[in-house]
């Protein structure tokens, strides 16, 4: 079954799933071979403002090229979390000193 499971998940890009009754998207491991396209749209604009940044970037100067209202920190902790997922799953990487880059 978990086997019908992960083929399903790889062959439908981005699933959904439920935990504790809310829709949650998945986020792919990149070490899967997936390519970017099987992210959700929202973590593929995050990856390209990581990209044209060209070095290492903070999660305000990522908010303000993703146009969010980056003087209200309750929109900002939602990003640096989507940044974070996006460094554990291996599509960024997350310096010590709390910035992001985009992995070779």
């Amino acid at each position: 079954m978990s086997e019908q499971l992960a083929d399903e998940q790889a062959t439908a890009g981005s699933a959904v799933v439920q935990v504790a009754g809310r829709a949650v998207q998945l986020v792919p491991d990149r070490a899967s071979g997936g390519a970017e396209s099987a992210l959700p749209a929202d973590y593929q604009r995050i990856l390209a403002a990581v990209r044209q940044a060209g070095g290492p970037v903070a999660t305000r100067a990522v908010g303000e090229a993703l146009t969010l209202d980056t003087g209200v920190r309750g929109k900002l902790e939602p990003l640096r979390g989507k940044l974070t997922k996006l460094a554990d799953r291996g599509w960024l990487h997350k310096r010590g000193d709390g910035k992001f880059t985009v992995r070779p």
